[in-house]
């Protein structure tokens, strides 16, 4: 099996008024407009690996665990996306769902794990799953075992609350 960085993601990521489009919901966020997303996007304040600055991006919730206190999100330019790549040199890091804040520490998904949650993802959401894969340049012919080899190629991130100091598990 090679690796998901073989596999390059056919859309580069956006520059010009595309990256300011893309960015918009960050800036929404700021401005405490974040609950107008529901729970639907999240808004990531992570750790540059080379700077130490505080980076910001909004990502889509693929699956939400509230009793365990854990959002599942998937990079969609790939395991080289800047996001992706911070979070695997320093995993904690904080999410704002609405208004709310959580510490949080990130936990990459096996590939696997990734197949099962893209055929849960798609059987809840199949035009936007469908529509998902294409961008991503996965085929698939809408089976389960369609999205799930399409999700074993997906970097998948599960966010966990980190319990409060002092917390008795």
């Amino acid at each position: 099996m090679t690796s998901r960085a073989d596999e390059p993601n056919p859309h580069p990521s956006p520059t010009g008024w595309r990256r300011f489009l893309a960015r918009l919901p960050i800036h929404m966020y700021r401005i405490g407009l974040g609950s107008l997303f529901g729970h639907r996007l999240l808004l990531l304040v992570h750790t540059g690996r080379t700077s130490g600055a505080a980076r910001r991006v909004v990502i889509e919730v693929v699956e939400h665990d509230a009793r365990r206190g854990a959002w599942t999100v998937a990079s969609g330019f790939g395991d080289r996306a800047d996001w992706y790549r911070n979070v695997r040199h320093t995993p904690r890091a904080t999410v704002q769902v609405g208004r709310r804040f959580h510490a949080v520490t990130a936990r990459f998904l096996p590939a696997d794990e990734g197949g099962r949650l893209m055929a849960r993802y798609a059987a809840a959401h199949p035009r936007v799953a469908v529509k998902l894969c294409a961008y991503l340049g996965f085929a698939v012919d809408g089976s389960p075992d369609g999205f799930r080899r399409a999700g074993e190629r997906i970097p998948f991130v599960r966010l966990e609350s980190v319990p409060p100091s002092g917390a008795v598990g």
